[in-house]
C-alpha cells in the first residue's frame, strides 16, 4: 500500500489555488496516495481571523498572492464573485453564503469519487485564475468534465449532504490536531507541512522516507 499524505485545502484560498499543480505532481513523483480533504476557509471558521485588529493579514494576502502566481507563471485575479461573501473594505463575512458549502462539499463528493485534487485544481483554475462569473453557465461543469467528473451527478449526491457536511466538520478537526489551522496544508506521518512554499520541504522529507518513483 502507498504512504498516505493529508492536504488540507479551501476553495477560497489563493494559496491553495497556487499548490495544486505541485499536488498533482506529488502523485506522479512519489509512491503516495493524496488524500484531499477539504475545509472551510478560515474567514468562515474563525471570522475573527479577520477582525479590525488583524486587516493587515488580509491586505498582506492580497498584495501577496499575485506576486507568488507571477513568480509560478500562474494565471490570477481575485475571484469574481469572490467564493464567500465579505466586505473587502471591513473585511466582514456575512451570514449568507451562496457558493463556499456548494464548493466544499462538492470537494468531498469529488474526493469520495477519486478525483479530489484533480477536481480542485481545475475548479480553483476557475475561480482565481481570472474566469468572471465562475459560477455561471458551463465553466463549472466543463471543469469538472477536465478532471473527469459529471458536475450534475455531483450536485445531487450534495443534495442531502449530512455526509459531506460531517466530512468537513472531521477534515477541520483533524487539520486542528496536525498543529495548523491554515491551507494549504499537508500532513504526513502525523507532520504538517505548511503552505505551498513547504512542499518542497515535504518532497525533502518523502525523499528520506524513500517514497520517490524515481529513486
Amino acid at each position: 500500500m502507498p504512504a498516505t499524505v493529508d492536504l488540507f485545502w479551501s476553495f477560497r484560498s489563493p494559496y491553495s489555488y497556487l499548490a495544486t499543480p505541485e499536488a498533482l505532481k506529488l502523485q506522479q513523483d512519489y509512491n503516495i496516495e493524496l488524500i484531499f480533504r477539504p475545509v472551510l476557509p478560515l474567514a468562515v471558521r474563525h471570522p475573527e481571523f479577520f477582525s479590525p485588529e488583524n486587516l493587515k493579514r488580509a491586505r498582506y494576502i492580497l498584495i501577496d498572492w499575485p506576486r507568488r502566481a507571477e513568480m509560478l507563471g500562474l494565471p490570477h485575479a481575485w475571484p469574481s464573485p469572490d467564493p464567500i461573501v465579505q466586505d473587502m473594505q471591513t473585511y466582514k463575512v456575512s451570514e449568507e453564503q451562496p457558493y463556499i458549502y456548494r464548493l466544499t462539499y462538492l470537494g468531498v463528493e469529488a474526493q469520495r469519487r477519486g478525483r479530489g485534487i484533480q477536481f480542485a485544481a481545475e475548479i480553483s483554475r476557475l475561480i482565481f485564475g481570472g474566469t468572471p462569473d465562475w459560477h455561471l453557465g458551463d465553466h463549472m461543469k466543463n471543469a469538472a468534465g477536465r478532471a473527469g467528473l459529471d458536475l450534475e451527478e455531483m450536485d445531487r449526491a450534495i443534495e442531502t449532504p449530512s455526509f459531506h457536511r460531517e466530512a468537513v466538520d472531521n477534515n477541520q478537526a483533524d487539520l486542528e490536531k496536525s498543529g495548523h489551522w491554515g491551507v494549504p496544508t499537508f500532513v504526513f506521518k502525523g507532520e504538517p507541512f505548511f503552505g505551498q512554499d513547504r512542499i518542497s520541504t515535504l518532497c525533502w522529507r518523502l525523499d528520506q522516507e524513500q517514497l520517490s518513483r524515481t529513486g
